[in-house]
């Protein structure tokens, strides 16, 4: 008798510290940014072209979410993103304009997101065929 006691005891206090985290989790909202796609293929394009997408996000959290900065693996890719704070539940969008000259093949390129989540970064990337000017 005394073990089965011992263990409803533990069972108690199992149930109280998860209470406990819970309980934290809830007061330690944050902003969350959800993106539609965070990968673009634009197929394939001639050298020297320059094409560009719009990722599209929310942000599904519940402070408002502020994007510090969007940077790319390269200089041929620029991204644009908003400098004001984006709301919960409000959208928003980072545009990538991609410049193919002197690419060639398949080319990736990252854009890291660093903002006020958790993570703090988030990587979006593009993909494209370059082929040689005929």
């Amino acid at each position: 008798m005394g073990v089965v006691a011992c263990n409803q005891k533990t069972s108690e206090s199992q149930k109280l510290d998860t209470n406990a985290i819970e309980t934290d989790q809830n007061s330690n909202k944050e902003p969350a940014i959800s993106f539609n796609n965070k990968i673009w293929d634009f197929g394939t394009i001639t050298d020297g072209e320059v094409v560009e997408h719009t990722f599209r996000f929310t942000n599904t959290g519940t402070k408002d979410l502020v994007i510090s900065s969007a940077s790319a693996s390269c200089g041929c890719t620029i991204p644009e993103w908003p400098k004001e704070p984006i709301a919960p539940g409000e959208k928003g969008e980072i545009k990538v304009e991609f410049n193919s000259n002197g690419k060639k093949d398949m080319v990736t390129k990252d854009i890291t997101i660093l903002a006020n989540t958790n993570p703090v970064k988030t990587i979006l990337q593009i993909k494209v065929f370059v082929e040689k000017k005929k």
